[in-house]
């Protein structure tokens, strides 16, 4: 059908234009139009609508406005993550913003097609591996039923380690995932280290304003920026991360016997005036110092002097060299990024030639423990200027100790459960930097710098009539023995069992008195042991797991939780096999159907691990 003056609401000239026009008109372009003509007419008085007959244009709607919905998921082994996405959550909610907050294993994978604006919080776990309530969204997307995400507006904020080979492993996978299954960044992913608050507060002030911009009406006032120093603020307390309270050391004891291969100190410290709350499950960040031999062996190696001032934050806050060595600077760890920045710094050959392709194994080989004294000595870095050297150091990261007390059994204190660390290395004595301080330089009246680090993720049941089953082997009793003192101040009525292991009976068996007091009481149900050097054979706890399977599986049945804590690398994985064997055996089910079990409880909450 043709335009003509009778058929419309245009003169003849008009008409002749229209006709000429519209049949040259790609579908692009008509849409174009559409949408142009209408938007004048919304914003224009007096502007005909062209009424253009269908066989001669598609019409389309203007297109429509990004959606201020935002949906936030989080994945976090320790909290880190999952505080971050609240104060995230907040700002987002102040600037109108509709928002999703959830974990990764609690969202709903079917909802996520439907998603349109993404920010994802990422720690990375291990060597590379995801956050455990991050497993199954990870697995979800990176398998063929993960959706195509074309309409998905979407940035990530990944959390890490340096000293560990794939930093932040966890968020680049998640990033790349996205991009591959279409969606678009809303702002570049930011990868952070153990000190991130700077890096995190940056990204979320990015992300406000890139979605304001894409959301608001013209005019609108740009989002209030947040600060680094806010994100690790408490409501509670005026103490944080980034400032730690100055707690009194009330004890300092060694709890193994005479005789013993280990060293472990059992602190007590007053939390006295500072307002710092914490839950059992929750762990105490502790400040350490460099070990002060350490320091001047590096002063000296350098040819540098100990009073020169030195900058030890970005904001230029300058300190004497060896006070900032000492306090401020990780000295004791070497991180492929610190090479890369020294060989910068120094042009040193050597160090460029170790970070060259194709030797990636001899710097990791040459990394693991191995420390900055090594490093200045092994290639004769010495001369480089301190205030220029320094800025190649990251600050010297917490320690977190998971907390041994229950707060409602030592109101106003906080203990800890630490293993001192020591051994031999490419012809040096190498000792851990914390466990060291704590065992031979913290007294008891001094005073530690320390701050609350909250996990959500390792907590006790709801109903205190629920089962739980705790699995500690050496330091890894120590939430435990926060749960069970919990449970006896508030009358609980849950059964509690505890698999503890170490290496002998007499000289190694943490806090025995406490545990056998617990069982002559009541409080603690049953209690199994593996003293590992006691008998021909090494025992450990997974072995008394499976000894026990028919009970264990029937207080799983009841609805019993599980909680895992100590090393991640061997014994968490040994006991998740035992695990998921017993409930094969026990349960009379496959392999899948067991996995699928565990999965089960995993989303349930019923099964939580706090592993290092």
């Amino acid at each position: 059908m043709e335009l003509q003056v009778t058929n419309s609401p245009f003169n003849q000239e008009q008409v002749e234009l229209l006709n000429r026009l519209l049949p040259t008109l790609t579908e692009a372009q008509r849409t174009w139009l559409c949408g142009y003509i209408t938007a004048l007419q919304g914003t224009a008085a007096g502007i005909a609508t062209v009424a253009v007959p269908s066989s001669q244009i598609s019409l389309a709607p203007v297109a429509p406005a990004v959606s201020k919905d935002v949906t936030v998921l989080f994945g976090s082994q320790t909290g880190n993550c999952h505080g971050l996405a609240k104060k995230l959550s907040k700002q987002l909610e102040e600037q109108g913003f509709q928002v999703t907050l959830s974990s990764m294993s609690d969202f709903k994978t079917n909802a996520l097609k439907k998603v349109e604006n993404l920010l994802l919080l990422v720690s990375t776990h291990g060597e590379g591996e995801p956050p455990d309530n991050a497993i199954s969204f990870y697995e979800f997307l990176h398998s063929k039923r993960a959706p195509k995400l074309d309409h998905l507006a979407y940035s990530v904020l990944a959390l890490g380690d340096t000293s560990y080979e794939f930093f932040c492993q966890t968020g680049k996978d998640f990033d790349k995932r996205l991009e591959e299954l279409g969606g678009k960044r809303l702002t570049p992913r930011v990868d952070c280290d153990v000190d991130f608050d700077e890096p995190a507060a940056e990204w979320i002030n990015r992300v406000l304003q890139s979605l304001t911009e894409l959301t608001a009406a013209p005019g609108t006032a740009a989002p209030t920026a947040i600060s680094a120093a806010s994100l690790s603020a408490s409501a509670e307390s005026e103490y944080s991360r980034s400032h730690p309270f100055q707690a009194e050391i009330l004890e300092n004891l060694n709890l193994n016997g005479r005789g013993s291969e280990r060293e472990t100190r059992h602190l007590e410290l007053s939390l006295e005036g500072s307002n710092l709350q914490y839950e059992p499950g929750d762990s105490l960040g502790v400040y350490p110092e460099n070990h002060p031999q350490l320091v001047e062996d590096l002063i000296t190696a350098m040819d540098w002097r100990g009073e020169e001032a030195v900058a030890t934050d970005k904001n230029g806050t300058e300190r004497p060299l060896r006070e900032a060595l000492l306090r401020h600077y990780e000295i004791t760890v070497l991180t492929k990024p610190l090479i890369e920045q020294v060989a910068k710094l120094t042009g040193n050959s050597g160090l460029q030639e170790l970070l060259s392709a194709g030797r990636e194994a001899e710097l990791r080989a040459y990394i693991q423990e191995r420390d900055l004294l090594d490093l200045v000595q092994d290639y004769g870095l010495k001369g480089i200027a301190a205030s220029e050297f320094v800025t190649t150091l990251r600050k010297i990261p917490a320690r977190l100790y998971s907390i041994a007390s229950s707060p409602s059994a030592y109101p106003d204190e906080v203990h800890l459960t630490v293993r001192t660390v020591r051994y031999e290395a490419h012809g040096r004595n190498r000792y851990g930097v914390c466990s060291v301080q704590l065992a031979e330089r913290a007294q008891i009246g001094d005073k530690l710098p320390v701050f609350v680090q909250h996990n959500p993720n390792f907590k006790l049941p709801a109903n205190p009539d629920t089962p739980i089953i705790m699995i500690g082997p050496g330091t890894g009793v120590a939430p435990f023995r926060a749960f069970v003192g919990e449970r006896e101040e508030s009358g609980a009525q849950g059964k509690n069992w505890l698999f503890y292991g170490d290496q002998h009976f007499s000289t190694d068996f943490l806090y025995q008195i406490e545990w056998q007091r617990w069982l002559k009481d009541g409080v603690l149900t049953r209690m199994d042991v593996a003293f590992s050097r006691d008998t021909d054979k090494k025992v450990y706890v997974q072995h008394r797991m499976l000894e026990k399977s028919k009970e264990l599986y029937q207080w799983l049945e009841e609805g019993a939780y599980v909680y895992v804590c100590g090393d991640e690398k061997r014994m968490a994985h040994d006991v998740h096999a035992a695990l998921t064997a017993i409930i094969e055996r026990e349960g009379g089910m496959s392999p899948e159907k067991a996995a699928e079990y565990v999965s089960l409880m995993q989303q349930q909450k019923r099964y939580q691990r706090d592993v290092y």
